[in-house]
């Protein structure tokens, strides 16, 4: 079973990466969500899936067929986080859409290295 979440992992991070290389901002933004569900799967994993061991012991000894709660915690707050990310970057690609018809990350580059203005000068006040 670890080998097969193993092989999951690599192949939606190695996904996640290959997207992210992209010139299209949706697949950039496509690409961190692939990515970050294969980190939390990766996370969640390291709980042993099994639930032969937990992450506490008592002096009965370890509960029988517990699971790790701390990975479940992490990666139920991971996604959380990683929701709230990707839909502030549908946000921020569909108002760069708006603004400039195109969504490639060449012209969010050729934007952000436009000079700023200028600030009009003091004496003149409107």
């Amino acid at each position: 079973m670890e080998i097969l979440v193993s092989l999951t992992v690599g192949a939606l991070v190695a996904i996640g990466i290959w997207m992210m290389l992209d010139r299209g901002l949706l697949r950039v933004v496509l690409g961190v969500v692939v990515l970050g569900n294969g980190v939390n799967l990766a996370v969640f994993s390291a709980g042993r899936l099994d639930g032969h061991a937990a992450a506490f012991v008592t002096e009965a000894g370890a509960p029988a067929l517990a699971a790790n709660p701390l990975p479940q915690a992490l990666v139920l707050t991971a996604i959380v986080i990683g929701f709230a990310l990707f839909v502030f970057a549908l946000a921020v690609l569909k108002r760069s859409w708006e603004l400039h018809g195109k969504v490639e990350t060449d012209l969010v580059t050729a934007v952000a290295e436009e000079p700023a203005p200028d600030l009009p000068p003091q004496g003149d006040k409107a």
